[in-house]
């Protein structure tokens, strides 16, 4: 067996071993909760409500925020995206959704994490959101839904 079969056999088997993992990943409670709540965010009125709303809020808010302070509407604008936030994060959908989402990304980190730990102690690991520590706009939480505008 020459050295290229010996390396495709190599890599056919770290492929059939990542996606074994990958199905028993998805069998986990984590990924049920994630989908269950994915689905429940998806068909609850009025947290698509409120996510819509929230998008217009701080789309404003983002054209003001180009000014800064000096624009006449900045702080109205900034109080209003403030006030949905407020409202998405009392939401259970909405919120529950956040949850499942973080505690998914951080499974994934984890198993990241010991994959390339395995390889050495000082490989490098992509972020996950443990890292974005602010629950501003923009980072995606509710999955897209809302143009990553929820957090």
């Amino acid at each position: 067996m020459s050295i290229a079969e010996e390396q495709a056999l190599d890599m056919s088997i770290l492929l059939s071993t990542a996606y074994e993992l990958g199905d028993r990943i998805n069998m986990s409670a984590a990924v049920a909760d994630y989908k269950k709540w994915q689905l429940r965010l998806a068909t609850d009125a009025d947290a698509q409500r409120l996510i819509r709303t929230f998008a217009r809020k701080k789309e404003l808010f983002a054209e003001c925020e180009r000014f800064g302070h000096f624009h006449p509407d900045y702080h109205r604008a900034k109080q209003e995206a403030e006030a949905i936030q407020q409202e998405m994060d009392a939401c259970e959908a909405i919120r529950s959704f956040k949850l499942a989402e973080q505690a998914l990304d951080e499974l994934l980190h984890d198993v990241s994490k010991t994959i390339a730990h395995s390889v050495s102690a000082t490989i490098k690991v992509p972020g996950n959101e443990k890292a974005n520590t602010g629950s501003s706009c923009g980072t995606g939480g509710c999955g897209g839904n809302c143009s990553g505008g929820c957090s």
